[in-house]
């Protein structure tokens, strides 16, 4: 999807016949509360943000919390945004599962919630859900890795954080797309490097050391910073000048700078921006006017060279 339709369909959300700077304020000292995962991801980083300038245009008060990839951290901050009072609360839980009791909680003081780019699971009621459809954007993978070599492939497949949701679709969808391509597509090492850079690099260093004699044709991660990790190592173990094919998912800056170059072949764009302004744009409507809570799944887009222009955040990138 392009901005263009991802624009309308936030502007969609948004329509009511008020323009956003005439919105009523949140009464003084209320707040909401947004709890993320880990604050020091790229994605998160470009998703707060994102965050704080549409919480301006909205005269909405904000208190950002980091989960730090601690489920048990995630759910106390929560519980704590119920002792601070808090109007409403936006969280991309760490865990699908393990955040369920404390969302729980939050909704029994009836307190909204709304979940951005991870989604939880088995709450007591349903939760309204803000983000990339990570099951498509996994098919998109797996169909460019068909593109990039109709003959079949010997891939290695980097996931991402196990438990969290977005790390279980995206390598559910990207399996099932190479399943249904046919055996010439063979996953040779499929493992988790946690979203990690670091992790990226030891990871695939080790998978290309001990496929040294017949090296896979691609490396697919599930996010970028693992992408990068493994052209890493791919230029460490194999060289500058080997042809195996990197493609990542979030199309950070660095990332669509490398794919510019042809260095990296591809990634997967799910648009933080417009996540985390229709999360809150979503969330205050509701507190203010009453709207329901609904969901809204993004379709990603994949960013070659031939699409850049595309990319939520080519402006960043020199």
């Amino acid at each position: 999807m392009s901005r263009k339709p991802l624009a309308l369909a936030l502007g969609a959300m948004l329509a009511a016949g008020t323009a956003l700077t005439s919105l009523t304020a949140l009464a003084a000292g209320e707040k909401i509360v947004v709890s993320f995962q880990n604050m020091s991801e790229p994605f998160v980083i470009a998703m707060n943000r994102a965050l704080q300038d549409e919480a301006k245009k909205l005269d909405v008060s904000l208190i950002v919390v980091d989960a730090q990839s601690n489920s048990p951290k995630q759910s106390a901050d929560l519980a704590n945004a119920v002792v601070q009072g808090a109007k409403g609360v936006i969280v991309a839980p760490n865990d699908a599962k393990a955040l369920a009791p404390a969302i729980d909680d939050v909704q029994a003081e009836k307190i909204p919630v709304v979940t951005v780019d991870r989604r939880v699971e088995g709450t007591a009621r349903p939760v309204a859900h803000v983000g990339a459809d990570n099951v498509a954007g996994g098919r998109t993978m797996a169909a460019y890795v068909q593109t990039l070599f109709p003959n079949g492939a010997r891939i290695v497949h980097l996931s991402g954080q196990p438990g969290s949701s977005s790390a279980i679709d995206r390598a559910k969808g990207f399996r099932d797309g190479i399943t249904a391509a046919g055996a010439k597509y063979q996953i040779i090492a499929d493992q988790t490097a946690n979203w990690r850079r670091a992790e990226g690099l030891t990871v695939t260093e080790g998978i290309l050391t001990a496929n040294s004699a017949n090296p896979p044709d691609v490396v697919v991660a599930s996010n970028d910073d693992m992408a990068l990790g493994a052209l890493e190592a791919v230029r460490s173990v194999l060289g500058a000048k080997s042809k195996v094919q990197v493609i990542g998912f979030d199309a950070l800056p660095e990332t669509l700078d490398k794919v510019r170059k042809g260095e990296i072949a591809g990634t997967v764009e799910q648009s933080p921006s417009t996540q985390i302004r229709t999360a809150l744009n979503t969330l205050v409507d509701h507190i203010r006017k009453g709207t329901e809570l609904k969901s809204l799944a993004i379709e990603p887009t994949l960013i070659t060279r031939d699409n850049l222009d595309k990319a939520d955040r080519i402006a960043e990138v020199n």
